[in-house]
């Protein structure tokens, strides 16, 4: 892209912010670089880049705007919060404002017509398991022997990724893109080959405003040719569906309709499958619109025990069918995807098992951040066991964001034996849970919270770590607060005379 003689506002310095200045220097643009604090982390790498860099600390007003062609924009910065003044002025000089989505998928736009580069585009969103889902595309993308970057939300930059593959000559085959809701809102060229909305549950309301509204910005991840995989168990995804759209459902029961997938419990065992075309049906592509792929019989064909996957839960169960779907949607064979499948051990915090200490699972998912998530992990480890009996042990809490706990009722009633709650919200979680006879019990710090929890566990319980919360109250963020965590269950592990 060519950005000689305009002069461009970047907004936020963060790593997005950072990596669009590179990218719209490269390209030659003059660049204005605002951000509220005084002396962000990334100030020295900007200052150090070869261009015309002209940075202001501050609130972001109008002012910013005066003689600028083009405004990016970092995600996580709210159009109605510290964009507010910014927004209702570019609406008025007709500045467009672009995320570095938007800037990615103007530059593919671009390299299509001078390079003709025309790579496998797979974009993945939805309040839970998108980190989960595009790790696991990219690695069975990469088992298939395609070359294939993973960028996005789960870093690095999309824009550092492209610049850099560039500067080298070797651009990918294949891009796996994990996006935010806030990156969508700034994006809106992009033409994915295949996305999937995962999920929806309340997350960011703070920031949207309503679900509809965060439920709008997620849909943007479909452009008009793009092949949807969509949540057959999620209501507010289905109603995504387009009407003219090749559609790819997954789910938790058994697939009706071609190509879709799904789980099936046969004696016990349980199985991920697929619906294929019954032995007299007609031939089906897997671009074969759904109305079409409806009418045909079917049959259900089994494609590996879900025991074979190293990662825990049901929901993970159908984070694996979301990917095999994703990896389907660019028409890769099933055999490669099955044994990258079998290889995944799973992202860091997000149920992840720390230790077995006298029979008892410390599940560590600090990356529960919303209460769709903890909802995902009682039920996907809850669903794991055949015994009648409540296994889970949850602690919870931290900052609440606003959210509406209420989802979390149904969830503890079924699974959790005690619920031990820590940080802000614990009096917000405590209340919504007089509804129901579970047993709550608050705690001032996590470490305590996990010592009571080992002393109440018995054989075969789980204690699960899943706050549905924020962790800034308590923590650097929830990294630091898996890490105290897991420093907590090896003190458990000591006074027991065991090591983990």
């Amino acid at each position: 892209m060519n950005f000689s003689g305009k002069h461009v506002l970047v907004l936020g310095l963060g790593e997005s912010g950072l990596a669009m200045a590179q990218w719209l220097l490269r390209a030659g643009a003059n660049l204005r670089v605002a951000d509220t604090r005084e002396l962000p982390d990334r100030l020295p790498a900007l200052m150090a880049l070869n261009g015309q860099v002209n940075f202001i600390a501050g609130e972001f007003t109008a002012e910013l705007l005066t003689d600028i062609d083009l405004v990016a924009v970092s995600p996580g910065l709210s159009p109605s919060g510290e964009l507010k003044e910014i927004t209702a002025a570019t609406a008025e000089k007709n500045i467009p404002i672009w995320g570095e989505i938007e800037l990615f998928a103007q530059a593919l736009a671009v390299l299509k017509e001078e390079r003709d580069y025309q790579p496998k585009v797979i974009a993945i969103t939805g309040t839970n398991g998108k980190t989960t889902v595009t790790s696991l595309v990219g690695l069975l993308c990469e088992r298939a022997g395609l070359r294939t970057r993973i960028a996005g939300n789960i870093s690095p930059a999309v824009l550092d990724v492209l610049r850099e593959d560039l500067d080298k000559d070797s651009l990918p085959q294949v891009w796996v893109l994990e996006l935010s809701s806030f990156q969508l809102h700034s994006c809106f060229s992009l033409q994915a080959d295949v996305a999937t909305v995962l999920n929806i549950t309340q997350d960011h309301l703070d920031w949207h405003g309503s679900v509809s509204a965060y439920c709008a910005d997620k849909a943007r991840i479909f452009g008009e040719q793009t092949a949807q995989v969509l949540n057959r168990d999620d209501a507010l995804v289905m109603a995504m569906a387009k009407p003219q759209a090749s559609i790819v459902t997954f789910g938790l029961n058994e697939p009706e309709h071609i190509g879709d997938l799904g789980l099936l419990n046969e004696h016990g065992m349980g199985w991920l499958v697929t619906a294929t075309p019954a032995e007299d049906a007609p031939v089906v592509t897997s671009r074969r619109k759904k109305k079409e792929a409806e009418e045909i019989p079917s049959i259900t064909t089994r494609l590996m025990p879900t025991d074979a996957l190293q990662i825990r839960g049901q929901h993970n169960a159908a984070n694996a069918l979301a990917a095999l779907a994703l990896c389907r949607g660019i028409g890769l064979a099933f055999a490669p995807l099955l044994h990258g499948l079998r290889e995944y051990k799973g992202e860091p915090h997000r149920v992840e098992l720390i230790s077995t200490i006298a029979e008892v699972d410390y599940i560590d998912d600090s990356k529960g951040t919303n209460v769709g998530a903890t909802v995902a992990a009682l039920k996907g480890l809850g669903q794991q066991s055949d015994s009648p009996e409540k296994r889970i042990l949850l602690i919870a809490g931290g900052e609440g964001k606003g959210q509406d706990f209420s989802p979390l009722v149904d969830a503890i009633e079924r699974y959790a034996k005690k619920v031990f709650l820590i940080g802000k919200a614990k009096e917000e979680i405590r209340q919504i849970l007089t509804a129901i006879q579970v047993e709550c019990e608050d705690f001032a710090d996590l470490e305590s919270a996990v010592q009571a929890a080992a002393n109440d566990a018995r054989s075969g319980d789980i204690v699960l770590l899943s706050p549905a919360c924020a962790s800034l109250d308590m923590f650097r963020n929830y990294a630091h607060r898996a890490e105290v965590f897991a420093s907590a269950v090896r003190e458990v592990a000591l006074a027991r005379g065991e090591i983990c």
